[in-house]
């Protein structure tokens, strides 16, 4: 086949839509679970929401799903993607429960030989669209293996745990954890949230979408486009205060402290909520019930660190024992591990994971020096801080389609971005990171173990889709194979 393409969640949907929109019907979207939908398949645990508007959380090109709330809950996200899938006749593409586990580039025929735990594949592009935020961090705390209660990460919620009269605690109080926790503080026994270091949290400005604005988004297109503008340029705003100058964040600062006056007022609990750390740093969440939850008289904010895991309860290194039926992780995603455990052997059998040994890079985050026909989807410094990743994930749709229709009409084998290329860019881009408010000293899941971030892209998206609207290829080096060596035919 043409093309295969890794995962079917906003990345893999968008780009098979593309492909089918093109007149390609070449190409196998190879899916680990039984149904699309990727991080909004995985993550249902209790209050999950996005935290970016509906109207901008969707693709450009289907704008006429009946959202029921400016900002879109996880199980209409999913059934939006399942939506999108059988629409557009992506469904019977779909390899489900074909989990990738290698693949290996082979220079005399220029084709991928893909393997999952299913069958073996051969396939002359392929396209990763794994994201960052599938595989769970899970954190080392100090006799954890020997907790004989209920474990769970949230996003792999256990639904069969009946929380009601339970001694519950969550550690992380991350984008996640603020969602769940109002749901369970009503309904457990004792809940304990254990706090490493505090989040800035603005409100949620989130309501239910009327009769008269679903008619008006379904049926009158200049609406929605109209709408979906509006919230683009006033989140892209953001961007200028998160890379540009920091100093501009202190009105949203402002706002945040404001709104966690409000709702906070214990002087000593809103201690122990204020960040240390410029706004932006870390994530920034949103919510309006995350706060009051804190407050019930059965909730405890910890933020003393976490000593030991004992069988049936937690201690802190105050010397304080909780007992616990059951312990929550809300500690996030690996963001900054790459791709492994998949192991991906690029020219000469060097594989990518061993490539980013020293940090994961690519260039425009798309593609990587050694690895031809080769290309990621929300890859290395593509994510955001401040806007859509649909939006980026739509312009690197763009950008792999442009490279097709390269390889098609000049009769190119291969495409390999040059190293030089991407080494200039990712220095560009790392210098330009070092400005950024995401460097001014706290620690995220933003950045690995060096220090460097690699998961944002440090500036606005428009520029990013400009960098993206097509292929260079003065960029790339070319392979041309003798006729009769091509495997499989186009």
């Amino acid at each position: 086949m043409d093309v295969a393409i890794v995962g079917a969640g906003f990345a893999g949907i968008g780009m098979a839509i593309a492909l089918k929109k093109a007149g390609s019907a070449s190409f196998v979207v190879l899916e680990r679970a039984r149904d699309v939908g990727g991080t909004w398949r995985d993550n249902d645990y209790p209050g999950c929401a996005c935290d970016i508007p509906s109207m901008l959380y969707s693709f450009s090109f289907e704008q006429r799903q009946r959202w029921s709330r400016i900002y879109p809950l996880q199980s209409e996200i999913w059934d939006y993607l399942r939506r999108c899938t059988d629409k557009y006749g992506i469904r019977p593409h779909i390899r489900f429960e074909s989990e990738l586990r290698e693949a290996r580039y082979d220079e005399g025929s220029a084709t991928w030989t893909v393997r999952t735990q299913r069958e073996t594949l051969r396939t002359r592009v392929l396209i990763t669209g794994l994201g960052p935020l599938n595989k769970p961090a899970i954190p080392a705390l100090p006799g954890i293996e020997r907790f004989g209660g209920v474990l769970f990460h949230s996003s792999q919620w256990n639904h069969a745990f009946d929380c009601a009269g339970k001694d519950v605690a969550v550690v992380g109080t991350g984008a996640s954890a603020i969602q769940f926790v109002p749901e369970l503080a009503p309904r457990v026994r004792r809940l304990s949230v254990f706090q490493r270091t505090a989040p800035w949290i603005i409100p949620k400005l989130d309501g239910p979408v009327g009769p008269l604005q679903q008619a008006l988004r379904r049926f009158v297109p200049f609406y929605a486009w109209t709408v979906r503008k509006l919230i683009y340029w006033l989140l892209e705003l953001r961007a200028y205060g998160f890379t540009i100058d920091p100093r501009q964040l202190a009105v949203a600062e402002k706002i945040a402290q404001r709104h966690l006056e409000r709702q906070v007022p214990d002087p000593a609990l809103r201690r122990a909520l204020t960040p240390d750390y410029r706004l932006g740093c870390k994530r920034v969440l949103l919510s309006n019930d995350y706060y009051p939850a804190l407050q019930r008289d059965n909730v405890e904010l910890v933020t003393a660190p976490i000593a030991e895991v004992r069988e049936r309860s937690i201690v802190t290194a105050d010397g304080v024992e909780r007992p616990i039926d059951a312990l929550i992780l809300g500690t996030g995603f690996q963001a900054t591990s790459g791709v492994a455990p998949v192991a991906i052997y690029g020219r000469g059998g060097l594989e990518l994971n061993e490539a980013w040994r020293n940090g994961i890079e690519a260039y425009v985050g798309i593609t990587v020096a050694g690895f031809p026909n080769f290309f990621m989807l929300v890859g290395p410094n593509t994510g955001l801080g401040h806007n859509s990743v649909v939006f980026m994930i739509e312009a690197q749709v763009r950008y792999v389609m442009s490279a097709l229709a390269y390889m098609r009409s000049k009769k190119v084998d291969a495409l390999d971005v040059r190293s030089d290329v991407q080494l200039t860019f990712n220095r560009a881009l790392q210098r330009r990171m070092s400005r950024t408010v995401w460097a001014s000293g706290c620690k995220s899941w933003y950045l690995d173990e060096r220090g460097k971030n690699v998961t944002l892209w440090p500036g606005f998206t428009f520029v990013y889709r400009l960098l993206t609207r097509r292929l260079n290829p003065e960029h790339y080096s070319k392979t041309r194979l003798p006729a009769g060596s091509h495997a499989p035919a186009r």
